[in-house]
């Protein structure tokens, strides 16, 4: 199966044609003010309509509530909701029945333990995305930059597609698909020149780190 490759945080026109040209399967869009790659609805609903048909559209939202995912809903027209914060098995099932949209639920994982709501979250998402675990003092979720321990996955067994995230870059894509078997990689800080400001060959690079990773797995 090939690997799925997701830029996420991206915010310009610029940065997204760059990452649809170079072959990205899904495209990522934070609904998030604390992020530095946080998007206004207007530029959302210009981003959407240049990705249509182009890659799958990601909105990424960190414990939103339900008027504020509806409005995303409506004007970014997402093929998939990302969960990045602290929501529970029971509001994804919540999520699903209000909005009829897949799932793809974010686990931050530093060890083995954190695999422990696994079960609860793959009888409703559609996709699991583990990242790595935020610092203790940090604002936001996510690893912001840092990779996690992959060999936390190594023997996983899941049923459900997964992705891993959470400091990837072109340097060491092929390790954490190596250790992992994941079927797709997201990649946000680590295609950056500065928190928040994509660079576009490090978008380019990556992507093709990426498709070679694919050949040397399939070999």
């Amino acid at each position: 199966m090939p690997l799925l490759v997701k830029i996420c945080g991206l915010s310009t026109r610029e940065t997204l044609d760059v990452a649809l040209d170079g072959g990205a399967d899904m495209v990522g869009f934070v609904f998030f003010p604390p992020s530095p790659r946080h998007i206004s609805l207007e530029m959302a609903r210009e981003l959407g309509k240049q990705a249509k048909g182009r890659a799958v559209k990601v909105a990424l939202t960190v414990d939103a509530d339900d008027a504020t995912i509806e409005n995303i809903i409506e004007t970014l027209r997402p093929d998939i909701l990302q969960l990045h914060g602290k929501e529970t098995t029971a509001r994804l099932r919540d999520l699903k029945q209000k909005f009829g949209l897949p799932l793809m639920k974010a686990l931050p994982v530093e060890t083995t333990a954190d695999l422990a709501p696994l079960p609860g979250y793959v009888s409703v998402a559609d996709r699991i995305l583990f990242d790595a675990r935020a610092p203790k003092d940090a604002t936001r979720p996510g690893g912001l930059g840092a990779p996690f321990d992959w060999h936390v996955l190594e023997n996983l067994d899941l049923a459900l597609p997964y992705m891993v995230s959470g400091g990837l870059n072109a340097d060491n894509v092929t390790e954490a698909v190596r250790v992992t078997r994941a079927g797709g990689v997201d990649v946000s800080s680590g295609v950056e020149r500065t928190p928040g400001v994509k660079d576009p060959e490090l978008i380019r690079v990556f992507i093709r780190a990426a498709r070679a990773t694919q050949e040397l797995m399939v070999r």
